[in-house]
Formats: C-alpha cells, structure tokens, sequence
C-alpha cells in the first residue's frame, strides 16, 4: 500500500492496512510519510510500515505541493520496483491524493501484478475548491482527465460513498470497476459497547471538538466565529481544535482577534488515532463546520463517524452526502456557511442533553448498515479475488 500520509494519525489507511494484514496469506508493507526527522522501518499491528525519506508538506504554494508529492511518489516508484525484482509484491494499492501515486505501480501493472486505486477524495472537485484559478472550466476537464487516465490503469478503483461512486460513474467509470469502502470507524478503536452518552466527568464546562486538517475550506474559521457569538450563552465554553493544516496560523490570529482565545485551545499536532479517541472521549459536541462547494458536497467526514461511535452528537452543516446517510434525528443540522445557524445548533444541544442523548441513540442505525464488521467482507472479498486470479 501506498499513501501520502502520516501512517499512525490516518485511520482509514491503517483499517484496511491492518485489516488484511490480520489474514492468513497476506504480508502488507505500507510507504508512507516520514513522521519524524528520520524515516525509519517499523511494524504495527501486523503491518510493515516503511517510512520514505519525505515530510508532508504544509503550506499554500502550490509549486511546493506539487514538488512534494512528486518527490513521494519518484521514491515510491522505485522502492515498489525493488519489490519486484525481489519477487516480493503481489498487489499494489494505491491511496490517494493524488490520483496519480498510482504511477508508482506502472512496472507492476505491466508484467500482470493487480493494482487498486483507493479514491479518498476527488481531485477535480477537491483542486478547484483548494486553488483559485482564472480557467476554472479548463483546469475541471484537465483532473477529470487526469483521473480517467489514472483510473484506468487500475484493475479496481475503491470510493469512500454512494454520492462519489455515482460522480465517478457519471464520469464515465465502468460501475463494475468500482467499490465502495466506506470511510466508517474502526470498532477496535472507537470502541462504544451502548448507544449512550459518553461518559464525562461532572463539569460546568461544555467542550466541542474539531480534529483533522485545519484549513478555511473546511470552515474551522466559521466554528471559531460562532463560538465568540456563543460565549455569553455558555460561559464555561471551550473548543478543542486537534490538528494542523495550512490555515491554523490564521485561526489562531483570528481567535485573538474575537477575544475568544481564551475558549479556543489548538494542539498543532497531528497524533495518533489511538490517542485521539482518549481525547475526544470527554467532549460533548463534536463540530463539522465545512463549507459548502463542489468537493465537500461529496465528503462524509471521517471525524464525523468517529464522534458518533463514541457516541458524542454531532453538528454539521446541510450538504448531500451528509443527508445522503443521515436523518434529522442523528444530526443536529444547520444552514451551510450560517455562523448564527451553526451558533444556534451548538446551544440547542447545550440546552438539551435529552436531544443529544436521543442524537447518540440514533446514529446506531447507522452502524448496524455501514459498520466495519459488515463492509470489512468486501475488502477481503476483493483481495481474495486478486489473490486466486
């Protein structure tokens, strides 16, 4: 497997990583991100990890991004063609973004190996909403372009949703090519044995939490104003924003800037997703504060499944893949972009814990539908498949 990412902090790579590293027969290495100053070589939870000599690049150049994903992916490249040569590689899975890591696997795919790309995110609609660009039309076909090419290198391509699989298709990708794995939580770790409330120690304080990337486009900066609207409502007030990201300098200057420091409390880490769960167990309200545009229309946050199975509430703004999988009664919706309607959200739930309590008990239909224990068959059942062809 192979990802631009900090291996221990995602969960996704590390679910399906692990998952069939868990079956009889299979060896994954995973090439990933180094985490620190050194890349090194380690194994966790049945998996090899094998850290390339590259640093995510956190930043707004798009030059450098570029660079950066170029320089993984020329390191990629060449340590999957030694595996080749050692007769050491049977499948190549390839996580994005981008889309095209998957050149990685070129050598592999040409003598007969199986090769998957793992869509996490679509880049057309992602880039177009990250980057302003002049030609927007122009730049739209180019990563359309640039994803049919990508996609039909691979044997298998894997999306996160319903609403992205039926984007892609309408893009014209063969349905039969395509599965969904659903970006839901891992029950080994986001363990939540009822469908309760999680238990906090008794306080005055009511916490929210973000965690993940921070950035504008995923609207940090709207949670943090509607918390300066919120901080007369709820005095002991404070939100927890766990991450790093290309704006967090910006969210940081524009809380001060609110006179909301105080009640906003940054971590600038990216930490495992062990220890995330044991942080985010004693919030009350979990925030999605994305905004609404062409890429986040598609997204069903992970973060978002993660506070549900721990059972904490969630707030989130009305978007179609988000409403594609959840009713009004797991999610307290408000208006995308609506600082006073996502404000309105948080102390609605404030008021009423017998809402969240009833919020929590909700989303485990969810679960019983989409949970890993389910969806985990169709993974293996692919690699199964790649195994005896």
């Amino acid at each position: 497997m192979i990802a631009y990412t900090i291996y221990p902090s995602d969960a996704r790579v590390r679910r399906e990583a692990e998952t069939i590293a868990s079956q009889p027969g299979f060896r994954v290495t995973f090439l990933t991100l180094k985490e620190g100053k050194d890349s090194g070589v380690y194994r966790k939870n049945g998996v090899i990890v094998r850290e390339l000599n590259v640093h995510k690049y956190q930043g707004k150049n798009k030059i450098k991004y570029i660079l950066s994903y170029l320089n993984f992916l020329l390191t990629a490249f060449t340590v999957v063609n030694r595996l080749v040569f050692a007769k050491s590689l049977d499948i190549v899975h390839v996580h994005n973004m981008p889309n095209f890591l998957i050149f990685a696997a070129l050598l592999p795919r040409l003598i007969g190996k199986k090769v998957i790309l793992d869509i996490h995110d679509s880049i057309p609609e992602t880039y177009l909403t990250k980057f302003s660009h002049s030609s927007k039309r122009l730049l739209f076909k180019l990563l359309c372009y640039e994803e049919s090419i990508c996609c039909r290198i691979a044997h298998k391509i894997i999306c996160v949703n319903h609403v992205q699989r039926d984007t892609l298709i309408a893009r014209g990708l063969d349905p039969d090519r395509i599965l969904i794995s659903m970006n839901v939580t891992d029950p080994k770790i986001f363990k939540q044995d009822k469908r309760e409330l999680s238990v906090k120690k008794e306080s005055d304080q009511f916490n929210l939490i973000y965690h993940g990337t921070v950035t504008r486009r995923l609207g940090i900066d709207l949670a943090i104003r509607a918390v300066s609207v919120l901080k007369r409502d709820i005095p002991r007030l404070n939100f927890y924003i766990l991450g790093l990201g290309d704006d967090i300098d910006d969210c940081i200057e524009l809380s001060k800037a609110l006179g909301v420091e105080g009640s906003i409390h940054f971590n600038k880490s990216m930490e495992p997703v062990e220890k995330i769960v044991e942080m985010i167990r004693e919030m009350d309200v979990g925030v999605i504060s994305n905004r609404k545009n062409l890429a986040t229309e598609l997204m069903l946050p992970v973060k978002m499944l993660e506070y549900m199975a721990i059972a904490i509430p969630v707030v989130a703004p009305r978007l179609k893949t988000i409403q594609y999988y959840f009713d009004e009664k797991m999610i307290r919706y408000y208006e995308p972009e609506n600082v006073d309607s996502l404000a309105e959200a948080i102390l609605n739930l404030y008021k009423e814990k017998e809402l969240r309590r009833l919020q929590v008990q909700a989303t485990g239909k969810f679960f019983e539908v989409y949970g890993w224990e389910r969806r985990r068959l169709d993974l293996l059942n692919l690699y199964q498949e790649f195994r005896e062809a």
